[in-house]
Parts: C-alpha cells; sequence; structure tokens
C-alpha cells in the first residue's frame, strides 16, 4: 500500500479561504440583497448577516479539497471575480 505524501500547503489554502472565501460571501449576500423579497430592509438587513457566516464557513471548509494552494488561490479568484461581476451587472438594473 503506498500513500500520498503530506502537502505542506494547507497555509494557502487556509488563506485562500479566508481571504478569497469571505468576499466571495460578500458578494453572495450581496446578490441576495439585491433579491426582491417581500420582508423589508430590516428583515432582509438581518437576513443577510446571518447568511453571512455559515456561506463563509462553507467556503472554507471545501477550500481543502483542493489539490495545491495555487489551485485553491485560482479557482476561489476567478469565482469571486464572476460574482461580484454578477453583483455589479445585476444591480445596475
Amino acid at each position: 500500500m503506498t500513500s500520498t505524501p503530506f502537502r505542506a500547503d494547507w497555509i494557502s489554502k487556509s488563506l485562500a479561504g479566508i481571504v478569497l472565501g469571505f468576499f466571495a460571501a460578500m458578494s453572495i449576500c450581496g446578490l441576495f440583497f439585491l433579491l426582491p423579497l417581500q420582508i423589508g430592509r430590516s428583515g432582509e438587513a438581518q437576513l443577510i448577516m446571518w447568511l453571512l457566516g455559515p456561506i463563509w464557513l462553507t467556503i472554507l471548509s471545501t477550500c481543502f479539497l483542493f489539490r495545491s494552494g495555487a489551485r485553491a488561490w485560482f479557482w476561489l479568484g476567478l469565482t469571486n471575480v464572476v460574482l461580484y461581476a454578477l453583483y455589479f451587472l445585476f444591480k445596475s438594473f
């Protein structure tokens, strides 16, 4: 039985999940804020405030599934670009 070597890039993956995951979670919450919900602005603000943590932690916990830290940075960075492009696109309507 052969074992795969331990990858020492968990710090890079963690930082990608913390930094880029936070900004991705913020853009996802911003997209939720643009939805026409019928709960009032105060209710929407509470919903988004409470959604930020679970979304961020979900992204942070899945960043360890990448093969390397560089891939985590690349794919989370690309995800951020797409999410913020969608946010600013929908915000202009």
